[in-house]
């Protein structure tokens, strides 16, 4: 017999961890688990150091965040823990991102954060106090398939989904989390924290870098990697010095205020030289690429990857957080993978994720994804004979 969970056995003989941020999500998570009969165990990872975050709001995983998981707990009569994981979180988080703004990047410590110190560290330890599943307050969702694995889907809450932040999730860290808000809204999640008398359920929502207290991640790079911070030359894409900078670290590919460069039309950031300490800029139209190559591709679209992409898929990925999924091709090239974007993407940046989708719309299943390497705009050669490779975007699924 299958539980709400999709678990085998009753949910009084079926042990969940619950990853409690401190956050309406996973307290409301916690609650519903709770109420539904599970065996339920709450587990706050104790992050950064949360003296400066203890009062400030959009701080997670430290701080007021500890005390009031700790209060949910209480209020629906679980055993809570908090487990002390800052040194694998600098270690894991706050290290590379520091480490990739210095090469000329744009992290996201979400995805890191997640791939390795929860659904890696906090699985193993979900698995030794003897759970059967690792339940988060992510809006995503999970299916079984025909061979009884699992595939992440979108969340039915479009404007909330969180599946760009997971891509790096392993099939067999899938098959051990549930994510039981997948399938509702953020204001049914808070109404089901209200029903459960939670003091949490206005709490606002965390912020994307929770480690930075002040709101200025410059101060962190600055203190780990000052060499990031180092001045250098803005430059053309001739390669013509217009102007100079205070650091790599402060910019990112497409931005375009704070160049401090006088310029009879809009400059964009094009490219970080971090080994040459350049800043290129030009126009918006040279920020449109077409192809990015891939590292650190991770697949859970089911059965191998390269059995699944052939001579060329047809796919449709998200370069970044808050753009819609657009058609392109995966490919398998000498050294790795390759994304070639049908209608190209603007500011498409190295360290950002490029998630694989099935789909552009609705419930899409997520395939996987990696992180960009470096992106190149369509070249003039061969571009005649790329019509024939263009996938039918109206014969895709959507």
């Amino acid at each position: 017999m299958l539980n709400s969970l999709d678990l085998e056995g009753r949910p009084e003989d079926t042990r969940v961890v619950v990853a409690m941020s401190g956050g309406v999500d996973s307290s409301a998570t916690a609650a519903l688990l709770k109420s539904q009969g599970y065996d339920v165990v709450g587990i706050t990872l104790q992050l950064y150091d949360h003296g400066a975050a203890m009062h400030r709001k959009g701080a997670c995983c430290a701080g007021r965040d500890i005390h009031d998981a700790r209060d949910v707990a209480e209020r629906i009569g679980i055993p809570h823990y908090v487990l002390d994981y800052e040194s694998k979180f600098r270690e894991s988080v706050i290290d590379n991102f520091a480490e990739s703004y210095a090469l000329g990047e744009t992290p996201v410590p979400c995805i890191e954060c997640n791939r390795s110190v929860k659904f890696r560290d906090l699985l193993a330890t979900a698995r030794e106090l003897g759970a059967q599943a690792l339940a988060t307050g992510h809006y995503v969702a999970s299916r079984r398939r025909a061979d009884g694995s699992r595939s992440m889907v979108c969340a039915a809450d479009s404007d909330r989904d969180q599946s760009y932040f997971l891509f790096a999730t392993t099939q067999e860290q899938l098959d051990f989390l549930r994510f039981p808000l997948g399938d509702m809204t953020k204001p049914q999640a808070r109404e089901l924290a209200r029903q459960f008398d939670l003091s949490v359920a206005d709490k606002q929502d965390s912020q994307d870098i929770c480690f930075v207290p002040t709101g200025r991640y410059t101060d962190i790079i600055e203190r780990l990697k000052p060499h990031a911070m180092e001045p250098g030359d803005i430059v053309d894409m001739d390669g013509h010095v217009i102007g100079r900078h205070h650091g790599i670290a402060h910019f990112t590919i497409g931005q375009r205020r704070g160049l401090g460069i006088a310029s009879s039309a809009p400059l964009y950031v094009i490219r970080l030289d971090a080994e040459r300490r350049r800043v290129v800029v030009g126009p918006r139209e040279a920020l449109r690429m077409h192809k990015i190559a891939l590292r650190d591709v991770n697949w859970i679209g089911g059965g191998t990857m390269d059995q699944a992409i052939g001579a060329g898929l047809e796919i449709f990925v998200r370069v970044r957080s808050t753009r819609p999924p657009a058609p392109a091709w995966l490919r398998k090239v000498d050294g790795g993978y390759e994304v070639e974007l049908v209608g190209g993407e603007e500011g498409v940046s190295p360290g950002q994720a490029c998630v694989f989708y099935d789909a552009q719309s609705g419930q899409a299943c997520v395939l996987g994804g990696g992180f960009i390497k470096s992106a190149a705009a369509k070249s003039s050669v061969g571009a005649a004979n790329r019509s024939a490779n263009v996938p039918d975007v109206a014969a895709m699924r959507v």
